[in-house]
């Protein structure tokens, strides 16, 4: 079978932090491709802007409340009569230095982007694998980050959950071979979202390698491709139908850098880092 769509593979689908960013360009690749969404935010309000589309509907999920969230997650499975594609993309970032910032803003972090996008996952698992042998499918694309591989200074806890991510795809990969189930394990670098204007910045004394590093990110977010480059490498990979990693950003992120990492010493890509950054 020619595959020329997603909706020839899936017919409907999940998408966490679908009201900006990169969640929603996925979300608007998938409806262009025929495929029915249910996107979700915080607030049903900053879905609006879907204007109301027959094969759209907005889910309010808050990733805060893990056991919350399930149940919405449930729920909006039911209506459509089971997904066939989960993203997990919901997320945000909290720039400061470790130490100096209360552990509770660190750790509503981790159970926000690692413990309670793991449960979602879990429970889209668990209903695909609870199918027939022979009736078994489902794809699931967990947003890593490529600060997986390369992280961020002064971003420890997103780095830490993209980090887990990562290593739970991994899992999931091994875990699923041959059951008919894709895990994709996605992992952007630097898109043009406005995401660093929506970082929290706890309180915290003064330091110029604090503001430097700052500046770099910004220049980073603002310079690097729209969302819809990742959108459509998320595309190509849901068309191959098969679990893998999939880097995507502007070229030098997402290749050149590990390939020069997978070559070079820990030593050397850990000071190219803070080179890059302007923290060594």
């Amino acid at each position: 079978m020619t595959v020329a769509r997603v909706s020839d593979l899936h017919r409907t689908a999940f998408v966490t932090g679908a009201s900006a960013g990169l969640g929603r360009a996925f979300a608007e690749m998938l409806l262009t491709d025929g495929v029915k969404v249910w996107g979700t935010a915080r607030d049903a309000a900053r879905l609006g802007s879907f204007g109301g589309a027959s094969n759209f509907s907005a889910v309010v999920l808050d990733l805060r409340d893990g056991a919350g969230a399930e149940s919405a997650f449930r729920a909006a499975a039911r209506a459509a009569g089971g997904f066939d594609l989960v993203i997990n993309n919901a997320g945000y970032g909290v720039f400061g230095e470790f130490a100096a910032a209360d552990f509770s803003v660190w750790q509503e972090q981790l159970e926000v982007m690692l413990v309670n996008t793991a449960r979602l996952s879990h429970a889209a698992l668990r209903e695909w694998l609870a199918r027939p042998a022979g009736e078994r499918k489902g794809a699931l694309a967990n947003i890593s980050s490529l600060a997986a591989e390369f992280p961020l200074p002064f971003q420890s806890a997103y780095n830490m959950a993209k980090a887990g991510l990562t290593a739970l795809n991994e899992s999931l990969m091994l875990e699923t071979a041959g059951t008919g189930i894709v895990i994709l394990d996605v992992r952007p670098g630097d898109y043009r979202t406005d995401f660093e204007t929506s970082v929290r910045r706890p309180a915290g004394p003064a330091n110029a390698r604090l503001g430097r590093a700052w500046a770099a990110f910004e220049r980073m977010m603002k310079s690097g491709p729209e969302p819809a480059h990742a959108a459509a490498s998320l595309r190509r990979a849901l068309l191959h139908n098969r679990s893998g990693t999939v880097r995507t950003g502007r070229f030098f992120q997402a290749a050149i850098a590990p390939l020069i990492a997978r070559l070079g010493s820990l030593g050397v890509k850990r000071r190219i880092q803070a080179r890059y950054f302007d923290v060594g």
